[in-house]
């Protein structure tokens, strides 16, 4: 067992560190991607299903048993084998599984499209990351929705995978994004997916729970480290943590808009309709292109923190045992 968890320990700081220097390049093989295709390729088998409920229910089972099912047998079969073999490819799904430096480089995109003056760029980059239409946003609300997908991905990119993969090593941690990919992918409140996603949106609800809100709570303190306001942080997710259709995005929204001073969320387009959607935080400032940089900050050291707990408690484990 002491074997197991230094070697699971090493994959998790190797897996983090190498997703800070490659992130994901383009064109490279990716398991978020194939969780993708094998969720389209289910969805295509199981829509035509009669009870969309149900056949959205057997869509998140068969994914979960795969997703998580054929990289605890890969693993399992690799630590038979050796140790080393065992961390190389814990290493390589630890890192696949986050997703710290591709969240900031997609949504730096945007920023270098709006600091070039660029609009019309700035609303395509920042539609390859949110899901709301973007033609008609201005160059504040292109800001805006960069700001908010690094806060909520904070949490479902950084903290989640750490969280899952810290209590029982990486197969839980592909579990994990290959549900969250599936309610990215199947989980909205449309005519098409409203009882075919349920089952897919409630898990991705029900899993994230904890996670968003430790991140929340470490993400005050990473903001009281990085110079912000770390007080109004706290003050504004104690009173909008709520101000979501889910039961978790709100959480480091809150505090991101808290940090920054500005004002999130809000009624957007999704497909053509208009979403109504309270606001998070105060406008105690105009919102400006830099405050996607000022996030890019926050998210690091948050992910930083979020690190070294996962190591503080791995290391408790190992001195348990």
């Amino acid at each position: 067992m002491t074997e197991w968890i230094l070697c699971a320990t090493g994959a998790l700081a190797l897996g983090f560190l190498a997703d800070l220097l490659v992130g994901d390049p383009h064109g490279w093989p990716h398991l978020i991607r194939g969780f993708g295709f094998l969720i389209a390729a289910l969805e295509r088998v199981l829509y035509p299903m009669k009870n969309k409920r149900a056949g959205g229910t057997l869509l998140v089972v068969v994914v979960l048993l795969l997703s998580a099912g054929l990289p605890a047998l890969l693993l399992f079969f690799a630590w038979r084998v050796s140790p080393w073999l065992y961390v190389v490819l814990e290493t390589v799904f630890c890192w696949q599984i986050l997703a710290t430096k591709s969240l900031r480089d997609e949504s730096r995109a945007v920023y270098a499209k709006l600091a070039s003056g660029d609009l019309p760029g700035a609303r395509k980059a920042v539609s390859m990351i949110v899901g709301r239409d973007t033609d008609a946003l201005d160059a504040a609300g292109v800001t805006r929705a960069a700001v908010e997908t690094v806060a909520e991905n904070a949490s479902d990119g950084v903290a989640a995978p750490l969280f899952y993969t810290l209590l029982c090593g990486a197969a839980l941690g592909c579990l994990y994004k290959a549900a969250n990919t599936m309610d990215s992918m199947v989980g909205y409140k449309n005519e098409r997916y409203l009882d075919f996603g349920r089952a897919a949106a409630r898990l991705d609800d029900a899993l994230n729970f904890i996670p968003a809100r430790l991140c929340a709570w470490v993400m005050i303190f990473a903001a009281w480290l990085c110079g912000m306001d770390a007080g109004n942080a706290l003050r504004i997710y104690r009173r909008d943590k709520r101000s979501h259709a889910s039961p978790n995005s709100a959480h480091t929204e809150a505090i991101m808009a808290g940090a920054l001073r500005v004002c999130l969320a809000g009624d957007a387009y999704y497909f053509g309709k208009l979403c109504k959607k309270p606001y998070i935080g105060d406008a105690q400032r105009p919102i400006e292109e830099a405050d996607i940089l000022r996030a890019h900050k926050l998210l690091y050291v948050t992910a930083y923190l979020l690190l070294m707990l996962a190591l503080a408690f791995r290391g408790i484990l190992y001195a348990a045992v």
